[in-house]
């Protein structure tokens, strides 16, 4: 099959077989490229999608993103259950096999460090968001204010209760992250995430990773779970097992104007 070479994830070689039903990007079945002891896990893509004028192109597409994105994280979720695979970013795209080769050669002891770093180990999310307090129905709206006194005194009511409830929010994060951090062999705090983007309610106040050797998985599934009720008014949100995105040190694959398609 002719086309360009699209990289999912480089990984070292492991015995145990694929989902025979999965499919990569345009239905192509992704198969493993072999190179000093790591293999990098491909499919073939069509030039009028990936070369580089056209793939710019797609990327402000977020239709086209999104389905290319979820096809990619498919593909890197099979990995995930059999082996311990290096995500490479979204668009990873060679003119043919030995453009890959000599990318994994370029990179060669960066992608060892890291699977030794990363080998055996898988990342979870947990999120925590800062609910609005649920006004009980026998609450009444506090009253029209009859006066600038008034007014002002309430202002000074309304802003102690939300900082209240800020604090409360910091407090109860910072001692889930300080726990869970106990329990995993590293940890990374992302930016909170900007409601209006992801569409989740609250306030989001923790956006971590934990690296976690998959053996203590359910152990550390379980803390988070003991854990979700512990505040009221917080709502924790547990995402993974996924590939150690946050852990791998490889943000970007540096191409050659050689290497690009």
């Amino acid at each position: 099959m002719t086309g360009l070479r699209y990289v999912y994830a480089v990984c070292r070689p492991f015995g145990a077989a694929l989902q025979s039903q999965l499919t990569g990007l345009g239905g192509d079945p992704p198969r493993l490229l072999n190179h000093h002891g790591l293999i990098a896990v491909v499919s073939h893509v069509p030039e009028r999608d990936f070369a580089e004028a056209p793939l710019r192109a797609h990327l402000e597409d977020l239709e086209w993103l999104t389905a290319t994105a979820r096809a990619h994280q498919c593909v890197i979720d099979a990995l995930t259950a059999v082996t311990t695979p290096l995500p490479l970013r979204l668009g990873t795209v060679f003119r043919d096999d030995s453009g890959v080769r000599t990318m994994m050669e370029a990179r060669e002891e960066d992608f060892h460090r890291i699977l030794d770093r990363v080998q055996g180990r898988v990342e979870w999310g947990v999120k925590v968001y800062a609910e609005a307090e649920k006004r009980e129905p026998e609450q009444e709206k506090p009253a029209q204010p009859v006066s600038g006194r008034d007014y002002l005194r309430q202002r000074r009511q309304q802003t102690k209760a939300h900082e209240d409830s800020w604090q409360k929010a910091e407090s109860f994060a910072t001692r889930l992250h300080d726990m869970l951090s106990a329990h995993a062999e590293d940890s990374r705090l992302h930016a909170p995430q900007n409601a209006t983007l992801s569409g989740a309610p609250g306030r989001n106040v923790l956006n971590a990773a934990y690296l976690v050797p998959r053996a203590d998985s359910e152990e550390f599934v379980e803390l988070v779970d003991r854990m979700k009720d512990d505040t009221p008014g917080m709502r924790v949100e547990l995402t993974g097992p996924w590939a150690a995105y946050s852990f791998t040190e490889l943000s970007d694959t540096e191409l050659s104007e050689e290497e690009r398609p």
